[in-house]
């Protein structure tokens, strides 16, 4: 088992990406940790895990939320060695009809909840740790209707290089993985109706070079690559998981 004896912490890891992940961690040998805001969700999420799993409820937009999920796990587990900082939601809303309300939301958790998870770790964080940020192939790319998801994910690309500059001195590796169009209820949770998110499912995978949405799984083992020793010599890096779409 290539994490037997480690401490993971996944946010988001009731669903999608983030749940694909805890459950391969924990089939790794990893104690798993995963903390999200629906009850309902996390609930289900733990009936999913075999092995050793805390489901912790917060929103990582609420800092004190933050500072309570990292004391139960010191409580329950000590340190930490691997945090996958996952959390993240999207909305897709022209420039013109988008809200205060929708820029402070998506902010809120895909960049103030990922740099917060981030800092607070710090003082949990085992030495030699591992920290990968998820990012997203529409920061790189310039489309209609994603200004304030693609800024946010361009922003957390950027956290990628910084973080990794100022924790190696601790031995504390950062990268990030850089999923494309993945099935996952995250495409169900962007504000558009059904409709909307089946034709725009359908522009994607005609733009795919591999013609299809990616799995879950697959981002869940490129994660997994970067918190072991496999990718010992990578720092700083974004591994792009999207079927070429920001490749070729």
């Amino acid at each position: 088992m290539k994490l037997g004896g480690k401490v993971a912490l996944v946010t988001g890891g009731n669903s999608g990406i983030g749940l694909a992940t805890a459950k391969l961690f924990s089939q790794e040998g990893a104690k798993v940790v995963i903390a999200g805001r629906d009850q309902t969700a996390l609930r289900e999420a733990v009936s999913a895990i075999d092995g050793d799993v805390l489901a912790l409820q917060a929103d990582v937009a609420r800092l004190e939320q933050i500072d309570q999920f990292y004391q139960a796990i010191s409580e329950k587990f000590g340190r930490i060695d691997i945090l996958f900082a996952n959390a993240g939601i999207g909305r897709f809303t022209s420039l013109e009809d988008t809200t205060e309300a929708i820029y402070d939301e998506v902010f809120s958790i895909n960049l103030k909840g990922l740099y917060f998870t981030v800092q607070k770790a710090l003082n949990y964080l085992n030495d030699d740790a591992v920290i990968v940020l998820n990012t997203s192939f529409i920061g790189m790319l310039g489309r209609p209707n994603t200004s304030v998801l693609s800024a946010s994910k361009a922003a957390v690309r950027s956290l990628t290089r910084t973080f990794a500059a100022e924790l190696i001195e601790r031995g504390i590796r950062v990268n990030a993985v850089s999923p494309g169009a993945i099935a996952t209820p995250f495409h169900r949770r962007t504000g558009l109706s059904q409709e909307a998110v089946e034709a725009n499912a359908q522009k994607f995978i005609a733009q795919i070079p591999m013609k299809r949405f990616g799995t879950p799984e697959e981002i869940a083992e490129t994660v997994l690559f970067l918190s072991t020793s496999d990718s010992a010599y990578i720092l700083g890096a974004e591994i792009a998981v999207d079927g070429g779409i920001s490749q070729l």
